[in-house]
């Protein structure tokens, strides 16, 4: 697999990339592999995270497996930067989490944003990013997303 990181992680006492808290008590401890995220919010940050410092091994490890892309995830150089991240709307249950968001971000230079609704599973206590739409697609595929048989 290829390296864990393509960007430097901020310091300990840095903000943490998602917006919330310090690098450290927030992201930071689910990045460095010293705790696993308790809800499904925890995950999406921790994730937004991860994409921003293209951190592949995260990324996949967090990916459930019957929707898990084949690697590699990131173009060699990918010239993304990313802003913000916005949580719009959150709901959980004991198993299922749903999360819709925008997540801003540059691409050689030029502002983008990707909103998207997100769809998250429990499986032996861990928390997975299942699979995600896009809301503002008019795409005949952007349908509403069912739970699936696992």
């Amino acid at each position: 697999m290829p390296t864990a990181n393509k960007h430097r992680k901020p310091e300990a006492s840095a903000p943490c990339l998602c917006g919330k808290e310090k690098w450290a008590e927030c992201c930071g401890r689910f990045l460095n592999s010293t705790h696993a995220p308790e809800t499904s919010l925890e995950l999406m940050r921790s994730r937004y995270a991860a994409y921003a410092l293209q951190n592949e091994r995260y990324l996949m490890q967090t990916w459930f497996s019957a929707t898990r892309p084949t690697p590699p995830l990131f173009a060699e150089n990918e010239p993304i930067k990313w802003l913000s991240l916005e949580i719009l709307s959150h709901h959980e249950d004991e198993h299922d989490g749903v999360i819709e968001f925008v997540a801003r971000y540059k691409v050689n230079g030029r502002a983008q944003k990707l909103h998207e609704i997100s769809r998250f599973v429990r499986e032996d206590g861990r928390w997975f990013y299942l699979d995600g739409r896009f809301p503002d697609s008019r795409s005949p595929d952007n349908k509403s997303l069912d739970k699936p048989k696992t």
